[in-house]
């Protein structure tokens, strides 16, 4: 990996200079919580760093507030992740819960799957896990869900060639 040039290093020492403050108040503002706030703010950095696009933007407020809006709604989507996940192990009995590093690799593996159907949207994303994780079959999807079988047919093979190319697709 090469090193960035001086010229857009320069570019992002200015925009971090002038709005990092900004950024995270905004963020702290979203999010009630300034640890939080803190991290994402530093997330959106590391985002603007990763592009590689110049930083001469001519809103520089709105840029970082859509990077960082994006991070917040993947932290929320975690958080629900993680509290549908602890919930559900609340239901179990103590004896079948799993050890902290079997917690951790199965949070994990959640927050991998979400990744993997960031963009769906929900319907077709809810016909996928109801087929991946409760083994319904389309009619029964189709009846849950309140749609034809055509149409959970057609939100299947969607779901399923997002799926492919957010695994498969070399990442530019």
């Amino acid at each position: 990996m090469s090193a960035p040039n001086s010229a857009s290093t320069t570019g992002i020492d200015v925009l971090y200079g002038n709005h990092h403050g900004w950024l995270q108040s905004w963020l702290r503002r979203k999010l009630g919580n300034a640890f939080d706030a803190a991290d994402l703010a530093q997330d959106t950095f590391v985002r603007v760093l990763a592009k590689r696009e110049p930083t001469d933007v001519r809103e520089p407020r709105a840029y970082l507030a859509t990077i960082a809006n994006g991070l917040v709604a993947n932290h929320w989507r975690r958080q629900a992740l993680e509290q549908a996940y602890l919930d559900a192990l609340s239901a179990q009995p103590i004896a079948f819960a799993p050890s902290p590093e079997e917690r951790l690799l199965i949070l994990e593996t959640l927050e991998d799957i979400a990744r993997l159907l960031n963009g769906l949207p929900p319907a077709v994303c809810e016909a996928f896990l109801l087929a991946q994780l409760d083994g319904l079959t389309y009619p029964q999807i189709a009846e849950r869900l309140g749609l034809t079988v055509n149409v959970v047919q057609k939100a299947m093979a969607r779901a399923l060639t997002h799926c492919y190319q957010a695994l498969y697709t070399p990442a530019p």
